[in-house]
């Protein structure tokens, strides 16, 4: 779960609702004091919401970037109905290309998309559907196909729960088995809050059905690779969702850009945000 290290949005970001053919989204839009010189649409991944990106709106801006972090249909300030078949990965996918094409209208440029964690598999798929809008890909701290084995069954015991109890009992026992060094203590009481009444807001179902793919993804990296677009693999040191090795080799395979943000683990977003947004703005600056 990542852990935004503020939650005060910049001068340069607002929040509101993106209306697109395929319904309104909640999202915090950054934009640089002079005409961008690209639109980045950015996608949270499990258990996230658009604040997962708070922290690299500013330095996107400044470097001359718009920058829009959305939540997802059914994730936290985003609404969804309560039906697993409403979160299935292609209708996850075709919300991404109804956000591209809305973001696209001003300017009439190219996105560029990112996504994080199962965000990385949700863009992916936007593009195997339709590439057109999309200048580039960026995929972070996402792997190839399903997550590690070793992860697979903290994903099942989850699933398992949201089938037993309310939100806020699995969000009791998963406070239960945190290690000692995530525990409320050592987190801001602000975030705290906000993590419980993001979870708190987060459509069960949307949780039962992206889990499911997280476990099930097949790999689709030759699929990826057939459509030409500009990609970029960009990980922590250290991922327990993905193993860093996967993604050195799915970049290979991609013949994509490679970045590895030293200090960082699964979210260097939010752990190491300066250095993950200079390397994003290396990119996007790269592929015009």
């Amino acid at each position: 779960m990542s852990r935004p290290p503020s939650l005060t949005l910049p001068p340069c970001a607002r929040a509101y609702r993106l209306d697109t053919e395929r319904g309104a989204f909640a999202v915090q839009d950054a934009r640089p004091e002079a005409a961008p010189i690209g639109t980045a649409l950015l996608v949270p991944g499990f258990t996230g919401s658009k604040e997962d990106f708070i922290a690299l709106l500013a330095p996107l801006a400044a470097a001359g970037f718009r920058a829009v972090a959305v939540d997802g249909r059914g994730q936290h300030e985003t609404p969804g109905p309560r039906d697993e078949r409403a979160y299935a990965q292609r209708e996850l996918a075709l919300d991404v290309l109804a956000q591209a094409r809305a973001l696209r209208e001003p300017d009439g440029g190219p996105v560029h998309l990112l996504g994080h964690s199962l965000g990385g598999l949700v863009t992916r798929a936007a593009v195997l559907l339709d590439a057109s809008p999309f200048r580039s890909l960026t995929v972070l701290s996402s792997g190839p196909a399903a997550i590690e084995a070793s992860q697979q069954a903290r994903v099942r015991m989850l699933i398992e729960a949201l089938g037993t109890l309310d939100m806020a009992g699995v969000w009791r026992a998963m406070r239960a088995l945190d290690p000692p060094e995530a525990a409320d203590a050592a987190t801001p009481p602000e975030i705290g809050a906000f993590l419980r009444r993001r979870w708190l807001n987060t459509v069960p179902e949307q949780l039962i059905a992206t889990g499911r793919q997280m476990l099930e993804e097949p790999d689709r990296v030759a699929e990826l690779a057939g459509t030409g677009l500009a990609t970029h693999v960009v990980s922590g040191a250290v991922d327990y969702a993905w193993p860093v090795p996967s993604m050195d080799a799915m970049a290979e395979r991609l013949s994509a850009r490679r970045t590895v943000i030293e200090g960082a683990e699964h979210s260097p977003n939010a752990e190491r945000p300066e250095k993950t947004a200079e390397a994003l703005a290396g990119f996007w600056s790269g592929v015009g």
